[in-house]
C-alpha cells in the first residue's frame, strides 16, 4: 500500500541502497522540505519497501512546471515485486492534480529500463554523479 510519509521516513533506505550506509543526517535532501514536496512508502505489511520523494522543480530550459523524483530505494528483500512501479504510478496521479506537466529524474544507468516501462525517455548522455554513479537525466511528459 502506497502512503504519504515525512521525509525523515525516508532515510533509512536511502542511507541503506542509495548511499553506501551513511549516517542518516547525510541523507537528507535540501528539497525533502520545500513547498509541495511529498515523500512516499509501499508499505509491505508494516515494513517499508520502498521509497521515493518528489519535489517541484523546473527541468533545465522548460518554462512549465515540473516534479523531480528524487531518492527511490526499494529495500533488497523486496526487489522485482512492482512496489517502485506502484509508487510513481501513484505520483503521477497525485501530480497531475497540480498543473505540473512532466515528471523527471536523475536515473541510475542500472535503472533506465525501469522508469522506459514507465514511459519516461531518456534526454541526456550519460553522466557520473560524484560518489553515486553513472545517470540519466529522463522526463516523462504528463499531458
Amino acid at each position: 500500500m502506497v502512503k504519504f510519509i515525512p521525509y525523515e521516513l525516508t532515510l533509512g533506505l536511502r542511507s541503506k541502497i542509495l548511499r553506501n550506509n551513511l549516517p542518516l543526517e547525510d541523507c537528507v535532501f535540501p528539497t525533502d522540505q520545500v513547498e509541495g514536496a511529498f515523500h512516499l512508502a509501499f508499505y509491505a505489511g508494516d515494513e517499508i519497501a520502498t521509497i521515493a520523494s518528489f519535489f517541484p522543480k523546473n527541468y533545465e530550459g522548460r518554462k512549465n512546471l515540473g516534479y523531480q523524483l528524487r531518492g527511490m530505494a526499494t529495500d533488497t528483500c523486496f526487489n522485482g515485486k512492482g512496489y517502485g512501479t506502484e509508487i510513481v504510478k501513484f505520483a503521477i496521479d497525485y501530480i497531475k492534480n497540480t498543473q505540473a506537466q512532466y515528471l523527471w529524474c536523475n536515473a541510475r544507468t542500472s535503472a533506465v529500463a525501469f522508469y522506459h516501462k514507465l514511459g519516461f525517455d531518456k534526454v541526456s548522455d550519460e553522466f557520473e554523479i560524484a560518489g553515486v554513479g553513472p545517470h540519466y537525466e529522463m522526463i516523462l511528459e504528463l499531458y
